[in-house]
């Protein structure tokens, strides 16, 4: 399944987070709950990160690709949204062994990681890279 880019954002944090927005793979991820900041591994899931497409491969046939060449890219000691920093991206994914992955509704307008973590409205969790 081909996920738009413009329902993505990929964020350069601590470690590297990746939000989805209306993606199909959503009721097939754990709802996350993680009041301690620390997101649990989703087991069965893994990710793939790459300059032109991200892969998120879960267990069956759960899955979606995302073209990443035109997906935003945002640097949460900046605030900004980096053009090219896919790169950037997906060398921290590499570095972290892997990458945050949250799906939600609709992309939110301002990065609220207590809310994301704790409100049940996202679903996911900490998938291993597949280098």
């Amino acid at each position: 399944m081909l996920l738009n880019p413009e329902n993505t954002l990929f964020v350069r944090n601590t470690s590297p987070v990746l939000l989805l927005a209306d993606a199909p793979i959503h009721d097939a991820l754990p709802v996350l709950n993680a009041p301690d900041g620390v997101a649990p591994g989703c087991e069965g899931w893994s990710i793939v990160p790459r300059l032109t497409l991200c892969v998120v491969d879960g267990p069956g046939e759960h899955g979606l690709v995302v073209p990443t060449l035109a997906a935003p890219v945002v640097n949460t000691s900046t605030g900004e949204a980096t053009p090219g920093a896919m790169t950037d991206w997906c060398t921290d994914a590499e570095r972290t062994g892997g990458a945050l992955v949250l799906s939600v509704p609709r992309l939110p307008t301002t990065l609220d990681w207590h809310h994301l973590l704790t409100s049940g409205t996202a679903n996911g969790g900490f998938m291993p890279a597949l280098i």
